[in-house]
């Protein structure tokens, strides 16, 4: 996670990637870097002790924690629009745009207002191999590594989110991929949440945060920033296509909803050619 200073090299490598047209590129600084044999310890440890009273007992800390954090930190936020109450008590996927270690709050506050008890989410591997409170949140609060191993994804980490699911649980997955800091725009979005939706033949509830600049200053070169939420709708895979057919699909709704409503809520055209107003709260 970028702090003070360090913002200003972040959003040098926002620019850069942009330039490339690489928009799911690593910009943060000093996260950790893993070996392919630790990204495998990681979610060795995960799946073994996942389900082991220590691990369960961790997580409901981490969970209350961050439960009372969500709440306290959008005790201002907005939601505009609604989701049909059964959706979410039946159990869905939420995408939405990824631009803040805690924006997440903002989801976890929407879930926890409808009724449910818990947000589970996708999170990076290297954000498990953090210090700390943060790491102790990372690891715990109903967190799953994403790690890019074939075998993983394509058994492991598939059998995690169709147990979950099958709970009726809420799963919140950044089809973006990487944190781009206070980045305002929606990038064009990675497949695999949309697969994992095909497969398990489970509800997208497709989700935008719009970022508003406050006149608060946070830190050196920046101001402090609210959010409203934008709920902009269900996307459903149908059951006479097939999964290649239903993800890409999927995927290509939910990019033009999230197109659509960053041109509604900025009154802007989006382009992705970088722009000062890009980087929400910059000076």
């Amino acid at each position: 996670m970028s702090i003070g200073s360090k913002r200003d090299v972040v959003i040098e490598n926002i620019k850069t990637a942009l330039i490339e047209e690489n928009y799911y590129k690593k910009v943060e600084v000093d996260d950790p870097e893993l070996t392919i044999e630790q990204r495998r310890e990681i979610t060795s440890k995960f799946l073994s002790k996942r389900k082991t009273l220590p691990y369960q007992l961790k997580t409901f800390m981490a969970r209350s924690l961050a439960n009372i954090g969500s709440i306290l930190i959008n005790k201002d936020t907005k939601i505009i629009g609604e989701v049909d109450s059964d959706l979410l008590k039946n159990g869905a996927i939420i995408t939405s745009n990824h631009f803040s270690p805690l924006e997440n709050t903002i989801i976890r506050n929407f879930v926890l207002k409808n009724g449910k008890k818990r947000l589970n989410i996708v999170s990076q591997i290297t954000n498990f191999a953090l210090s700390g409170v943060v790491g102790f949140l990372m690891n715990y609060a109903d967190t799953i590594p994403l790690n890019e191993d074939k075998r993983y994804l394509t058994r492991d980490f598939l059998e995690v989110l169709e147990e979950l699911l099958s709970k009726k649980e809420v799963v919140l997955i950044y089809p973006e991929q990487e944190m781009w800091f206070n980045y305002r725009k929606p990038r064009p979005i990675k497949r695999g949440a949309y697969l994992f939706a095909a497969k398990l033949q489970t509800p997208i509830i497709s989700c935008f945060v719009e970022i508003i600049d406050t006149d608060k200053s946070s830190n050196e070169g920046f101001y402090k920033v609210k959010y409203k939420l934008h709920i902009l709708g269900t996307l459903y895979p149908e059951k006479n296509k097939s999964v290649r057919e239903n993800s890409e699909e999927l995927c290509n709704k939910d990019y033009e909803l999230k197109k659509a409503a960053y041109e509604r809520v900025y009154n802007r055209k989006l382009t992705y050619e970088f722009e000062k107003s890009d980087i929400a709260g910059w000076k």
